[in-house]
């Protein structure tokens, strides 16, 4: 590729040769040609596929903010963002010509298998056992849910995202009252409330 016209100053070296020294117009030029890279997706469909994943992951830490718990709101709709961003990364690399050759492999279950051990490391964070009894365990699945439901979304597969994530928050938010209705479990001293689930 020839260098542009008035891109650098050659300088003659001791031992003979010469070395380029690059002006501020054309490391501008560089810049600016890294920054406008184009993608495969449009980015108003990432922004909202994004977006969207946002969204369904507040809807799943909804209850669980409600109900006070150590991964709420705020962890819920980052892990869906984060999820969601991980899908359209891997959509572009695999896009790229650099990757479109028969010597590159691209497997997405990979993605999958990477997204699942990871929020399950967070979601484990959050399962304690204290007294011989176990909690936190409902928001680990959670977790695990959101994380799901923004490979969804980063993937664009929006019907299924917003099924899981429905599905999910109908769980989170009628299982207890049903459980405490049932007499499946004792109720609750509310001092306790922080220490369940």
């Amino acid at each position: 590729m020839p260098r542009p016209r008035g891109s650098g100053h050659a300088l003659p070296l001791p031992g003979g040769g010469t070395v380029r020294l690059v002006t501020h117009s054309f490391c501008m030029q560089a810049l600016i040609d890294e920054f406008s890279r184009p993608t495969h997706l449009p980015y108003a469909v990432i922004a909202a596929r994004l977006l969207l994943a946002t969204c369904l992951g507040a809807v799943i830490g909804f209850e669980r903010e409600l109900a006070e718990r150590p991964a709420g709101l705020r962890t819920h709709m980052m892990v869906c963002l984060a999820a969601a961003t991980f899908a359209v990364v891997a959509l572009e690399i695999i896009a790229m010509p650099v990757f479109d050759t028969d010597h590159v492999r691209s497997d997405p279950l990979r993605l999958v298998e990477a997204i699942t051990a990871g929020v399950a490391f967070l979601a484990a964070g959050t399962i304690l056992v204290k007294g011989g009894k176990l909690s936190g365990l409902t928001t680990g699945a959670g977790m695990w849910l959101a994380g799901a439901t923004g490979l969804c979304a980063g993937l664009g597969l929006w019907a299924i995202a917003a099924m899981a994530c429905l599905l999910g928050a109908l769980v989170l938010a009628l299982a207890r009252r049903l459980e405490t209705g049932l007499q499946l479990k004792p109720p609750q001293d509310p001092s306790d409330l922080k220490r369940r689930d």
